[in-house]
């Protein structure tokens, strides 16, 4: 996508310091009134009209952001460099540095989203289409590495749930499966045999269904970083990171429990629930407490990644050391 350097624009063209951009084409704003009309005929993105403002500090600016819910008052934001420097995606590499280091390049428009299984409104769907019509908030969660790491991080995005009641599940869908974007010529952490690609995930249908389920398309008020699962991803902040699978491109409803990438590759290290449990180590490491990248001391783990209020009567009769 082209975008016009700032160097090369009037100040008579610019509306409140924002410029529009279509998929194809330059939408010139003229008026106040005019830009506004344009957002809200298009919906949160436009025809995938991502904005660029004079001032945003690492890129493209997401258009009226709402400011959502933020659960953890008092928790210290990690900075953006923190979160676009220290990440797992495998797809990119094993080391921590990777992503950043080979996503630089990585090709995220046009994007598709595939919804198949257990639903009525089956097909393929622009990133646009995904994104229609949806307002976008700023949530604050926890972040919460199976390798006892954690950050606090201002994800833009909105709930899950929108995006499935406008699919249509049948009664038969007990869980939703999602898959990464599966391309050895972008992502060269897939020619190695480390996982059996692409990576998939799952949910069941009501933690999927819950409101703090997040599809996300933007950090700090900005488009979303490659490195960080660019263009679409799950944030589900009482669970462990692996669970928030990135570069989602294919949704599956279905009726038996799916089997996710972890879980296949050590099913002795790593369950189907992924919650955030202090009480259960990992096999090669204590989960009781937990670096908050930026600080030097550690801190004790919270039960449900402190969201215990808010999810654990979805656990209700179950066994979370059995199911972990």
């Amino acid at each position: 996508m082209l975008i016009k350097p700032a160097s090369d624009i009037r100040s008579s063209e610019i509306t409140d310091k924002k410029l529009y951009l279509n998929r194809r084409e330059f939408l010139r704003a003229t008026s106040a009134t005019a830009a506004t009309a344009a957002v809200a005929a298009t919906g949160v993105l436009g025809a995938c009209a991502l904005l660029e403002a004079k001032g945003a500090p690492h890129g493209r600016k997401l258009p009226n952001i709402k400011k959502g819910f933020a659960l953890n008052v008092g928790d210290k934001l990690n900075a953006w460099e923190d979160i676009t420097s220290y990440n797992n995606y495998y797809e990119f590499g094993t080391d921590k540095s990777d992503p950043a280091e080979y996503a630089k390049n990585f090709k995220t428009e046009p994007w598709k989203v595939t919804v198949e299984g257990e639903c009525a409104k089956k097909g393929v769907m622009d990133l646009e289409d995904v994104l229609k019509g949806e307002t976008l908030e700023e949530r604050v969660y926890r972040h919460r590495c199976v390798e006892a790491w954690s950050m606090i991080i201002p994800w833009v995005g909105f709930p899950l749930a929108n995006f499935i009641k406008r699919c249509e599940p049948t009664s038969k869908a007990k869980y939703v499966e999602f898959y990464t974007l599966y391309d050895p010529k972008q992502m060269p952490g897939t020619r190695v045999p480390v996982l059996r690609w692409p990576y998939v995930e799952g949910l069941r249908m009501d933690e999927a269904l819950h409101p703090l389920t997040l599809l996300v398309a933007g950090l700090y008020d900005e488009v979303l970083p490659s490195q960080d699962g660019a263009p679409l991803r799950l944030a589900i902040p009482w669970k462990y990171g692996f669970k928030h699978i990135k570069s989602i491109v294919k949704v599956r409803f279905v009726e038996r429990q799916p089997l996710n990438s972890w879980q296949q590759q050590a099913p002795d290290e790593y369950g189907f629930y992924a919650n955030v449990n202090p009480g259960v180590d990992h096999p090669r490491w204590s989960q009781s407490n937990e670096r908050r990248i930026g600080e030097f001391l550690r801190r004790r783990t919270l039960m449900f990644n402190g969201y215990g209020d808010q999810v654990a009567s979805l656990y209700t009769g179950l066994d979370l050391r059995k199911n972990y």
